[in-house]
Formats: structure tokens, C-alpha cells, sequence
């Protein structure tokens, strides 16, 4: 699979551009892409901005694959699930496609590996053979397919919420000490079976925000964009932020990359960040 940081064009839905809400931010994240001398592209057909999670997903060079976009938080809001192949064919892709339900924001790799979290037992409920599923997206991706617990208050339990790769062996994610316990011992035990290095991320919740926005993002660091040598962190500037601290953190993990930061919020409020509202390839 295609890792990140050999991407180096940035897809927006076009959403993003004319929605008044995030033009602030929209003009923001732009400027900071043509500063890093970074393509960007916006896509047409969309039906909302988070276009990670019905775009396909790049194996190689050539070849994309577009899973089957009906993500069971969509069934009583259709209005908001776009439909790939419309997508695919208005943007002239032409990706393999997969009848296996699955949102990109769900599939966060590194070259050989993929890891995906248990959502996508409950999003294929036909496949009552778990293994079935996994080999079938073993062969699809060319990857070691990795399944970690989905976070049960997530609406949307994606793993780039959660997790990313730093490289082969060592993956970042949200502060094991904050998580509920039964998460912790999932992801424990999943870097042991995989002899994986977890780097532990702070995150935080505002109680105001959250009353108002009860389904944000806010707060979770690791939610970030990735492309060519750029890391793009969001940043929150609000009561109890860590913003600092994990920017800092960044630096260290991240030595020889570029690191810029954003403030996401005016996105964030509405439950994604800069990975989800980004889909970036290699052309």
C-alpha cells in the first residue's frame, strides 16, 4: 500500500469550498498546501466534506480500490452519503471495486500493513466467518490486515481517530492512561501479537464544546494530514488544549519532517478532522 508520506497531491470535496462555515478554515488550509509548494484538488459530486471516507484507496502507482461507502451512522441521513462511483467517474478515477462496506477513514497503513478496527465486523454482518473478511482484505490491499477495538462512544469508530503509523514497527495514538480499560487492553494486546512500539498522545474533551457540539472532534490530536514531507497537526486553542505539548511531541517523533499546525475547529465542531476532510494520493 501506499504510505503517506510518498503522497504528494491533496483531494478536498468541494464542499469545503463553497460552505460558508469553513471558509475561514478552507482559506487557511490552502495557503498553508501552496506554501509547501503541495498540490491540491477539489473533487466534484460530493455530498459532504469527509471525503477520506468514500474515496479509494491507492495500493500502488496505478491501482485504487473503492470499497462499498453505506457506513450504518448514514442510514437515517442519506443525504449525506455520497455515492463513489459517481464520485469516481465525475473526478475521471477508475478504482477496483470491492462490495466489502468500508469507509476509508477506517484503514490507516503503512506499506505492508493496514490497521482497521472492529467496525467493520458490524458494518459486514454477512460475513459471519471473521476470518473470511480479513483474508478478503488481505488479498484486496496486499497488506497485513491489523483489527483493533473500535471506541464505543465513536459514532463512527474509525481507526484514524485512534492510531497511525510512524513507521513499520511504531504507531501513535490516543493516551492509553486516558482511555476507558477495555480499549487499553485491546490495544495492548495488539501491539504484542504485532510487536508493535505505541507512542502514547494526549487529547482532551471541553465540557462547553461538547454541549453544543456533542459529536466533535476537538481534542484529538491525531487526527492530522500527512502528506509528501508535511505533517499538518490541528490545534484546538481552547480551554484545556495541550496544544503545546503535543506539538512538541510531534518534533520529537517526527525530526526530519515539516511540521505545521492549523487551527481545525470551525471543522472539528462537526465530528472530523484534517484526515478525514483530505484525501491524498501520489500522481
Amino acid at each position: 500500500m501506499l504510505e503517506n508520506r510518498n503522497t504528494n497531491t491533496v483531494y478536498l470535496s468541494d464542499r469545503l469550498e463553497i460552505d460558508e462555515r469553513f471558509e475561514k478554515t478552507c482559506n487557511q488550509l490552502i495557503h498553508i498546501l501552496e506554501t509547501r509548494n503541495i498540490k491540491y484538488k477539489f473533487l466534484k459530486s460530493t455530498k459532504d466534506i469527509w471525503c477520506r471516507d468514500y474515496m479509494p484507496i491507492q495500493i500502488d502507482n496505478e491501482e485504487f480500490i473503492q470499497f462499498r461507502y453505506e457506513p450504518s451512522y448514514l442510514k437515517n441521513d442519506l443525504r449525506l452519503q455520497s455515492n463513489p462511483s459517481k464520485v469516481c467517474k465525475a473526478n475521471k478515477i477508475e478504482p477496483k471495486f470491492s462490495n466489502i462496506n468500508l469507509d476509508g477513514g477506517n484503514v490507516v497503513n503503512w506499506s505492508n500493513k493496514a490497521i482497521i478496527s472492529d467496525r467493520v465486523f458490524d458494518e459486514n454482518p454477512e460475513y459471519s466467518d471473521k476470518s473470511k473478511l480479513i483474508r478478503e482484505l488481505e488479498n484486496l490491499l496486499n497488506a497485513e490486515i491489523i483489527i483493533i477495538p473500535q471506541i464505543n462512544t465513536d459514532m463512527t469508530g474509525h481507526a484514524d481517530g485512534m492510531i497511525r503509523f510512524v513507521d513499520q514497527n511504531t504507531i501513535l495514538g490516543n493516551d492509553r492512561n486516558q482511555e476507558y480499560k477495555y480499549w487499553i487492553d485491546g490495544i495492548n494486546k495488539v501491539c504484542k501479537n504485532h510487536n508493535l512500539k505505541y507512542i502514547d498522545i494526549p487529547f482532551f474533551e471541553n465540557r462547553e464544546i461538547n454541549k453544543k457540539y456533542p459529536y466533535n472532534a476537538i481534542g484529538c490530536y491525531v487526527n492530522y494530514l500527512e502528506v509528501d514531507n508535511l505533517i499538518l497537526l490541528p490545534v484546538f486553542e481552547v480551554e484545556g488544549n495541550k496544544d503545546k505539548e503535543v506539538l512538541e511531541l510531534f518534533k520529537s517523533i517526527f525530526p526530519n519532517r515539516i511540521i505545521e499546525t492549523i487551527n481545525y475547529n470551525e471543522i472539528g465542531f462537526f465530528g472530523g478532522l484534517l484526515n478525514c476532510t483530505t484525501w491524498t494520493i501520489k500522481e
